[in-house]
């Protein structure tokens, strides 16, 4: 289904902005600020994951945005109300300026950014964190690990796979490669991906991104333990990995991997406020 992503831009009228890249193409980021006075000095920077883009995450920020956060949701390239050839990247270079780009709005707004990533919104929270950390004050990343439980990976068949080979190598940008598991969640929402490029999985491989050696800031990681994706292990063991001195893991009882109990996170807003002004 071809959608028309700037008359959709058009047609919204919700809080939000529209971030002008350096390569000339529009970034749509969602806007969810605080009613309540004071507001606190420092803001959220949502990445969201696969499939997805940030409007559906309001019931995750919503708690937050009450303890006085404002945050901003990043629509990746590609993804959402944002430009691009949807289900597709140019380029790992062009992912890193984007994710830098948008650090760097929020932060030309507020004295601290925090990032929350979520799904593939951890490997964008890594790669950002690696390549601009100074702008970078804090880091929450949710439902993410380096290994996919073996019951959510695609059996795709070897004669499939020489196609979709054969179709990234002649026409690179075109989404040829169906995402689909058990439990999906925006099967009837017209803005959702549900096809990408073969570059843009290679892009987004998480196993190649390392949190960077000298990483000194407060950062959460949780998980659901009905996780459909990643189990607890996992996404512990990427906890693990954080050099941070300051780091909490907590796990939410009967979450899955987008779908979480009503006060699933509320240990993460005490966090932050315990962190972040």
């Amino acid at each position: 289904m071809t959608i028309d992503v700037t008359e959709l831009r058009t047609q919204f009228k919700e809080p939000h902005y529209l971030m002008n890249t350096t390569d000339n193409r529009i970034l749509f980021l969602w806007l969810w600020e605080p009613h309540a006075q004071p507001r606190k000095k420092s803001a959220i920077l949502l990445f969201h994951g696969i499939t997805a883009y940030a409007g559906p995450y309001e019931l995750l920020v919503k708690p937050l945005v009450n303890r006085g956060f404002t945050v901003y949701g990043l629509d990746l390239r590609g993804h959402g109300l944002s430009d691009g050839i949807r289900g597709d990247y140019p380029s790992r270079e062009r992912l890193v300026k984007d994710l830098c780009e948008a650090v760097s709005f929020v932060k030309e707004r507020h004295e601290q950014v925090i990032l929350l990533g979520h799904s593939l919104g951890v490997l964008s929270s890594i790669i950002a964190l690696d390549s601009c950390l100074h702008k970078v004050a804090g880091a929450v990343l949710l439902s993410g690990a380096r290994t996919v439980k073996l019951s959510a990976t695609q059996n795709i068949p070897l004669v499939q796979k020489m196609k979709i080979l054969l179709s990234s190598l002649i026409y690179p940008s075109k989404p040829v490669i169906k995402y689909e598991r058990e439990g999906m969640v925006g099967l009837d929402d017209p803005i959702f991906n549900f096809r990408y490029t073969l570059r843009f999985m290679r892009i987004m491989a998480l196993r190649q991104m390392e949190f960077p050696k000298d990483m000194q800031i407060p950062v959460f990681v949780g998980v659901g333990d009905c996780d459909e994706l990643f189990s607890v292990e996992d996404c512990k063991m990427l906890f693990d990995e954080v050099p941070s001195d300051t780091k909490q893991f907590y796990v939410a009882e009967g979450g899955k991997h987008a779908e979480f109990q009503p006060g699933s996170w509320d240990p993460l807003g005490v966090w932050l406020e315990e962190y972040f002004d």
